[in-house]
């Protein structure tokens, strides 16, 4: 497998996303020209550098699910970046089209971008959730049969399988990328937001979703980013997946009490009861992160840690 191509441009899908936005700038940081691709439903301008006054900054406004507003973008491009998807699990049981069109029809349409320009290697932002109610724990990335309880878990698993064709017949690099939470201070949808919101409209009083229990890994987006540039740097595998995680977890109740905290502590919590919060949420989550980190790579904040941070970033917009 040819080494992540630094002397020729790379394309972010979704770069004006919250993970989006950090890969932007640290790809910046390595010298290289950076094309991003994103129709801003999610993202936003103000996280990006103004390209005006960064020359190797390029930004087209683009829907993936349509190929021929952005497959120009992928044109002399060395690597692809895809994190362009719904950026939110449960708005599939509202609109169940969303993920398909998103997910798994705007992939297949960067595959073909990609295949069409000649691009080697494409970058995929999948997710924990491929892994649906995992039995081991920490879960490995050759757990198996995958079952996913989410329509956003099935198109990152679809969008997988079509990685992997693409390699296979066309003999794209592919390298996926399964992420725990990835948490950060502009972040605009999650749990921690979720409270926050609720708290904002109801002071007192925070309903929580579920029992309270469900426990998952949290990852600062740094350390989301700087994974994923190990992965691409050091990667051997024609098709490599890496799951990127911490290695502990935060209880949903735990991350209610240190919002709570951040805004006076005044509420009460209230739990709807059950093992889940929502139609396709998986309330036990532990990646084993023994492949990425093999690489060289460290998460410098645990799940902990890293929901202390992003909560006392994100508390001052709420006050």
């Amino acid at each position: 497998m040819a080494r992540f191509d630094t002397a020729r441009p790379a394309v972010v899908t979704g770069g004006a996303g919250a993970i989006g936005a950090v890969l932007v700038r640290a790809l910046l940081d390595r010298g290289l020209e950076v094309r991003v691709v994103d129709n801003f439903s999610s993202g936003r301008r103000e996280h990006l550098p103004d390209p005006a006054k960064t020359p190797r900054l390029k930004v087209l406004r683009a829907d993936i699910r349509h190929l021929g507003e952005f497959e120009t973008a992928f044109r002399g491009a060395g690597s692809v970046w895809h994190l362009a998807a719904n950026p939110d699990i449960r708005l599939g049981t509202e609109q169940p089209q969303l993920d398909l069109e998103h997910g798994t029809i705007g992939t297949s349409n960067v595959l073909e971008a990609a295949r069409r320009s000649d691009v080697p290697h494409v970058l995929f932002s999948s997710s924990s959730v491929v892994y649906g109610y995992p039995t081991r724990f920490p879960t490995p990335e050759d757990y198996g049969p995958l079952f996913p309880q989410s329509l956003y878990g099935a198109s990152k698993l679809a969008s997988e399988a079509l990685l992997s064709a693409y390699a296979g017949c066309f003999g794209l690099e592919a390298t996926i990328f399964r992420f725990a939470n990835i948490i950060g201070p502009t972040m605009t949808h999650g749990v921690i937001y979720d409270f926050f919101e609720k708290l904002r409209h109801t002071p007192d009083r925070l309903e929580v979703l579920g029992d309270g229990r469900q426990a998952k890994s949290y990852l600062r987006v740094e350390d989301c980013v700087a994974a994923m540039l190990v992965g691409a740097e050091r990667a051997t595998a024609p098709v490599e997946a890496y799951n990127l995680g911490t290695i502990d977890r935060t209880s949903v109740e735990r991350i209610a009490e240190i919002v709570i905290a951040a805004l006076g502590g005044r509420a009460r919590i209230e739990y709807t009861g059950g093992e889940r919060g929502w139609a396709g949420d998986v309330p036990q989550q532990h990646l084993a992160i023994d492949r990425i980190t093999a690489l060289g790579w460290k998460a410098e904040w645990g799940s902990t840690a890293a929901v202390e941070r992003t909560v006392a970033e994100l508390a001052p917009r709420f006050r």
